[in-house]
């Protein structure tokens, strides 16, 4: 459950409940500048090593030199845990646990010697409040005992015999070094607060929390806060809000909160409707049998709509204007040591937890993102100059609350690509909205100030080495991959490796249509950036096919693989999630791409959820849909927790957020200029209909199918305009005034 703010995990146990807990700006440490002045004094050197072929030695001496102080950032924290304790057993016949994917409500229903209890669970956005409503069939039956723990330093108080306040200080505990340093400065504060209000029994607090005796019902409502205010100050108050949410909850019906936030969740959920019908459905079992009969080798393409769904209510419950982006864990982490600091990582994980944002009709919970990217053009434009002496904003492969851009980990962490994949979700946000005001004061100064860094970034490669005189990034790296020397030796650090060059020229084109939408004829708009950037992507250097293989190269040279299967795919970002390499504008690239593609699926490619969710949307934009809904069932049999999160293995969020931009992709895609209906609609999938996937260019679709053939569409404009539609071979090009719904027809 969560709101973006708060975050609450249901298990559904019924005599000791206990709810982790989670608030998205309690991080470890406090605020710090990992950049290091002076770093660019060695990068010169670095350079020559590169490209002199000495690439070990490179890299020993950007390991010592280069990277940020200090070389691990902060980790996201648990809040602490909410305990529920009664004297409760189910019996043995009654037990239901569900959740809700419209209303964002979870309930537990059960029997305990002839009565009837119901817990619902839910947190409202529009309150701030994690609220628990429990209730039974007969008077006097709920009786229980409530407390708050942490795991850090902390004390509690009673207030009113029937408010319990946490209170509560980050410090390092010593567990979590290899993910977070050891920090001087004080941390975060935090305060966790629960309000408990019943009808009839009594309610009285004692040393160990608060005891509920013999109520006919309860309502538990539970508030926090922190010092966070920014990535640079953490003197607030903790208490500044929670108080307030609570008193305003006291006098409110517990329908009155409930209904409202139904309004508020579903009113995002309800944009999307996605339904599968195939024979011998498994619709009606529960979700684990059902996923546990995927495992077993059945197909169940309703469980792939459900899972669908799954993705964009994690999403809306994690992430909402106002809050921290969606980290590795979305807002659900209960360890003070979690798998790669559960922070930002930014060479594929926090962006694909955005893939499905625009596409699937939730726009405004991808505005996190972009308040992130306006503290990193800061940090990371002092970066910039530490670091390579140049203008613009850099980011590295991660960041965390305190919005760390430089180096970390080691020598695979020089990757400056950051920024400019970041930026692609601004322009992506525009194209989908239409938004020119978004477009003029968010999208384009992020747009710009990546791409300015990288124009000062490039050099030419010097004579002797691969593409002589062409522009290309040192150093570089493909993410988290290597490859062999001849000596047997593996290395990652390079230059020119294949995502860079992808994501310059994607960026790059885009920085030219956003020039061109925001140019006036009398007036053209940023002319001398625009000779900038086309003189730099004429002589950038270009994609390379080998001759051999007939593959896209993820390096500029043919060196040695040294994972075959390797989890990322980084060299095939310019087919997806950019669209620089495609069938119809591209089909020479575009053939070497689906080589490479089928080449590490052979070879095991795939081996995380988040790496398998990638596979999906590489073939949808192939258009090979079997193949794709192969990689769907994958993912749900050999990388989907019972209760559908990802199970990584450890469990990140990205492979749930990526499933669901896969099946997404797999229905309409938009990234050519063409609205395409069905591109890759899978055998297995014969009839359906989906209500409100996005397009770009402020468009929203509706589709019904049959026997694998649209039936029925219709197109909504945003803000008016016109569009080309096509299926299969068909095409039209249609126009639609702001507002307007137009049904289509394909003869």
């Amino acid at each position: 459950m969560g709101n973006g703010h708060l975050g609450a995990m249901i298990f559904g146990d019924v005599d000791k409940e206990s709810i982790p807990l989670n608030i998205n700006t309690f991080w470890a440490g406090s605020p710090h500048n990992y950049s290091v002045a002076g770093a660019f004094k060695n990068l010169p050197e670095i350079r020559r090593l590169l490209f002199s072929g000495q690439e070990m030695k490179a890299t020993e001496l950007a390991g010592n030199t280069f990277m940020g102080s200090p070389a691990y950032e902060a980790a996201y924290q648990p809040l602490g845990e909410l305990h529920l304790t009664s004297s409760l057993i189910p019996d043995n016949e009654y037990y239901k646990r569900s959740l809700d994917l419209n209303k964002g409500i979870a309930t537990v229903i059960f029997r305990n010697q002839g009565v009837t209890f119901k817990r619902e669970y839910f947190v409202s956005n529009p309150d701030r409040l994690l609220v628990i409503h429990l209730t039974a069939d007969k008077p006097g039956q709920i009786t229980l005992d409530l407390n708050l723990t942490s795991e850090f330093p902390n004390s509690t108080r009673i207030e009113g015999g029937n408010r319990l306040i946490m209170e509560g200080r980050w410090q390092d505990d010593g567990k979590s070094k290899d993910w977070t340093p050891v920090w001087r400065d004080p941390g975060i504060r935090f305060e966790t607060a629960l309000q408990v209000r019943n009808k009839s029994g009594k309610v009285k607090g004692n040393k160990n929390g608060i005891q509920v005796l013999k109520a006919d019902e309860v309502t538990l409502f539970l508030a926090a806060g922190t010092s966070f205010i920014n990535y640079q100050d953490i003197s607030g108050n903790p208490s500044a809000n929670w108080p307030k949410e609570l008193d305003a909850a006291l006098n409110k019906k517990f329908t009155t909160i409930r209904d409202c936030h139904i309004r508020d969740f579903s009113g995002l959920m309800k944009r999307v409707d996605l339904r599968i019908n195939n024979p011998g459905t498994l619709d009606p079992l529960p979700t684990d049998k059902r996923l546990k009969a995927v495992k077993n080798g059945k197909d169940d393409p309703g469980l792939a709509a459900l899972y669908f769904q799954f993705g964009r209510y994690l999403l809306a419950a994690c992430s909402r204007p106002g809050s921290q982006p969606a980290n590795l864990q979305g807002i659900w982490n209960k360890e003070t040591s979690p798998g790669w600091g559960s922070k930002y990582t930014t060479n594929i994980n926090l962006e694909m937890n955005y893939w499905p944002a625009e596409v699937t009709n939730l726009s405004e919970c991808s505005l996190p993102v972009f308040d992130l990217i306006d503290d990193l053009m800061k940090t990371g434009g002092m970066v910039a100059k530490d670091y390579y002496n140049c203008r613009g904003w850099v980011l590295h492969h991660n960041t965390d609350i305190w919005r760390g851009a430089a180096p970390v980990d080691g020598a695979w962490g020089i990757w400056p690509m950051g920024a400019a994949w970041l930026v692609r979700h601004s322009w992506e946000h525009y194209l989908f909205t239409k938004d020119k005001y978004f477009l003029e004061t968010h999208a384009w100064p992020q747009m710009k100030g990546a791409a300015r860094f990288l124009l000062d970034f490039l050099v030419e490669a010097p004579k002797g080495t691969p593409m002589e005189g062409k522009l290309m990034t040192c150093p570089s790296n493909s993410p988290e991959n290597g490859y062999d020397l001849k000596d047997g030796s593996l290395v990652g650090l390079t230059y020119g490796a294949t995502m860079d060059l992808e994501i310059i020229t994607d960026l790059f084109r885009n920085c030219l249509t956003a020039i061109n939408e925001l140019g006036k004829k009398d007036q053209p708009f940023e002319p001398e950036f625009r000779t900038e950037i086309e003189s730099a992507l004429l002589n950038l250097a270009p994609f390379q096919i080998n001759p051999k293989t007939g593959r896209l190269q993820e390096w500029i040279g043919d060196f040695k693989e040294h994972e075959l299967g390797h989890r990322h795919l980084s060299h095939l970002y310019g087919l997806y999630p950019a669209s620089v390499i495609t069938p119809d504008v591209a089909p020479e690239l575009a053939a070497a791409a689906q080589k490479s593609l089928e080449f590490r699926v052979a070879n095991g490619s795939g081996s995380t959820g988040w790496s398998r969710a990638w596979l999906i949307s590489l073939f949808a934009r192939l258009s090979k849909g079997d193949e794709a809904y192969r990689h769907v069932k994958r993912l749900l049999s050999e990388f989907t927790l019972p209760n559908l999160f990802d199970d990584g293995p450890p469990f990140q969020i990205d492979g749930n957020f990526g499933g669901t931009a896969g099946i997404a992709e797999m229905l309409l895609q938009s990234h050519n200029g063409v609205i395409s209906l069905l591109p890759a609609l899978p055998n297995a999938w014969a009839e359906g209909k989906v209500i409100g996937l996005r397009a770009r260019g402020g468009f929203e679709v509706a589709m019904q199918w049959k026997k694998h053939q649209l039936t029925k569409t219709s197109i909504y404009s945003i803000k008016g305009g016109t569009c080309e539609v096509s299926y299969g071979s068909k095409r039209k090009i249609i126009t639609l005034n702001p507002g307007e719904h137009l049904p289509i027809k394909f003869e």
